[in-house]
């Protein structure tokens, strides 16, 4: 009967102990507020490349609307360099992509779409930066590298844990 009684007081001091319920809680809620936390500087950061791009080619494509780069007959490599240096040396030039196409009035415009099956191509994509008076939509794309983080979040939308991401300016070319 002793033993049964020395063990039910053990019990109960150890129930009334709380010197260690903080570091428990901590460890129960710690993985989820990593997680939350992981998740909102991805986030951040991609919302933050994603202004960059959409500033970069934005001036960029100035030079089109205003005729400079038909006049300096640009090419679609000088293009996205010209975008890239526009973007704080945020991105690595080499996986800028532009796509500039022309249309004649805004209702026939459609958009290029560089993803087929999750798999991004930055090959053969159309440069016609048009002629005074034409309907101009850039679109610049950049594969942002982003890493799974815990319980599984990811903002990956095509292959090789990359989001790409799009900055798109339409208008109409200054007569």
């Amino acid at each position: 009967m002793e033993r049964i009684d020395a063990k039910r007081s053990t019990i109960r001091r150890f129930l009334r102990q709380g010197e260690g319920a903080t570091a428990v809680e901590f460890a129960l809620v710690a993985p989820a507020f990593i997680a939350l936390l992981y998740a909102i500087f991805q986030t951040a950061l991609l919302f933050f490349a994603q202004q960059v791009l959409e500033t970069a080619t934005l001036q960029a494509a100035r030079q089109i609307m205003t005729g400079q780069a038909q006049s300096a007959n640009m090419t679609q490599s000088q293009f996205q360099a010209a975008v890239c240096a526009n973007a704080a040396g945020l991105f690595n030039c080499g996986g800028v992509y532009a796509a500039v196409q022309t249309f004649t009035t805004f209702p026939n415009v459609t958009m290029y779409n560089p993803i087929s099956n999750g798999n991004f191509s930055g090959a053969n994509m159309p440069f016609s930066p048009g002629q005074p008076g034409d309907v101009e939509v850039v679109q610049v794309f950049y594969q942002w590298p982003v890493w799974p983080g815990p319980l599984g979040f990811t903002l990956a939308n095509a292959s090789g844990n990359t989001n790409v991401i799009v900055a798109t300016a339409a208008f109409r070319n200054e007569p």
